[in-house]
């Protein structure tokens, strides 16, 4: 094989419908993963996490978000059900805009002064970006053949495309 035919074929390789619902499912299951986890921390205080009344705390002094209780809880309910409509494909475009939105939040009142990189003064913004690009990716792509979504549209389509009987008395 010359190298103008492997290149040649990587190129229809990567122009795969298979390719791009494999990127889909893992820049899903990527968000899913991470999200879940917070939300879960947040909403449940699972996985050693702060839980509500922490979160409260967090949000109204460190973020200046008030009322903090409020903002703890929408903050857990995106995340983790966010994170699970994304990861199976559900509505994933609207939940992806509230994960972008989440992370844009985050950096704005907590990261984005602590720079790029962690370091004393606290996180840094870098995952914040990686987590918000990748929820761009399913905003601006949806989902791929690979989810819920694609399976209603599937049925959808089918029930609009049968034949409608005429209604007889």
């Amino acid at each position: 094989m010359t190298p103008r035919e492997a290149l040649a074929r990587l190129e229809k390789l990567r122009r795969a419908p298979a390719v791009a619902d494999a990127a889909l499912v893992a820049a899903r299951v990527a968000l899913a993963w991470l999200f879940v986890y917070h939300g879960a921390g947040t909403l449940f205080g699972a996985f050693h996490g702060a839980g509500i009344n922490r979160m409260a705390l967090f949000f109204s002094t460190t973020a200046h978000l008030h009322p903090g209780t409020f903002f703890a809880v929408l903050n857990g309910i995106t995340e983790f059900f966010g994170g699970i409509a994304v990861g199976v494909g559900l509505l994933s475009r609207l939940a992806a805009v509230g994960l972008f939105f989440d992370m844009v939040v985050a950096m704005v009142t907590v990261s984005f002064r602590n720079g790029v990189v962690s370091g004393p003064g606290g996180s840094g913004y870098e995952i914040n970006v990686a987590l918000a690009g990748l929820a761009l990716v399913v905003v601006l792509l949806g989902a791929g053949r690979l989810s819920v979504d694609a399976w209603v549209g599937k049925v959808f389509t089918k029930r609009a495309s049968l034949p409608v009987e005429p209604h007889r008395s």
